[in-house]
């Protein structure tokens, strides 16, 4: 599904990638780790085409992205959820759902039912102003705004950060369900290593920018752990 290739990239003089090489395949969940500062959230947002790429090659079911627009990216299967949400506080929940069907693959000017499915917490305050949700629920509004786009790989960036375990839960239930039902890809950043390890089914580890291990979830051994993912 998502193939990365000798991806470099630079903030100024600092080299921030190094040579990355991950694949994330059709309808898998995988994690991607390391310590903060790493490149975990620089790594996603290149591939949207946020920061420009030095060098390598990104392709989406077999398109090459690296010469298009962030946009045009969207339009053909990405959805991102950053850390920190970024929903819109003064629109309602159903405006900031709305928001997304203008990016959406392929068109259409319904919101898919199955988010509400999903998340009831949104059709149920679809009227409250999106400022107004507690974390948790700005969280599950911000994935449900990114799957109004149907996308065919989703990137998640720390969806568990500052959220209550209830949430957790669910949020984890959702992205199971993705993988499952509708053969959605999930290219997730999380630091937490239970939730990372409940739901993922690959793992790859950043350090200093470049990709130090990675293979099956369940091959993530105690020795990576102590030596690149504790604090």
């Amino acid at each position: 599904m998502l193939s990365i290739r000798g991806l470099n990239q630079y903030y100024g003089a600092s080299h921030t990638l190094r040579d990355v090489d991950l694949s994330v395949g059709k309808g898998r969940v995988f994690c991607l780790m390391g310590r903060n500062g790493v490149g975990k959230t620089t790594l996603l947002n290149t591939l949207l085409g946020l920061l420009p790429a030095q060098s390598g090659e990104i392709e989406l079911a077999g398109v090459a992205l690296d010469k298009l627009a962030a946009e045009e990216r969207v339009a053909q299967g990405i959805a991102y959820v950053p850390q920190g949400r970024m929903i819109f506080p003064d629109l309602t929940v159903m405006e900031n759902l709305r928001l997304a069907l203008a990016g959406r693959r392929g068109g259409g000017s319904k919101i898919p039912e199955q988010i509400f499915d999903f998340f009831p917490v949104l059709a149920e305050m679809a009227s409250r102003r999106g400022g107004d949700l507690s974390g948790g629920q700005q969280q599950q509004l911000a994935i449900g705004r990114a799957l109004v786009l149907e996308p065919r790989i989703l990137l998640l960036d720390e969806p568990c950060e500052g959220i209550q375990p209830n949430i957790v839960q669910l949020i984890g239930d959702v992205i199971q369900r993705l993988r499952s039902e509708q053969g959605i890809s999930v290219l997730l950043v999380e630091q937490k290593l239970p939730f990372a390890r409940s739901v993922a089914d690959d793992f790859a580890i950043l350090d200093r920018g470049a990709v130090v291990a990675t293979g099956a979830m369940d091959a993530l051994s105690e020795s990576l752990v102590a030596e690149y993912l504790t604090v």
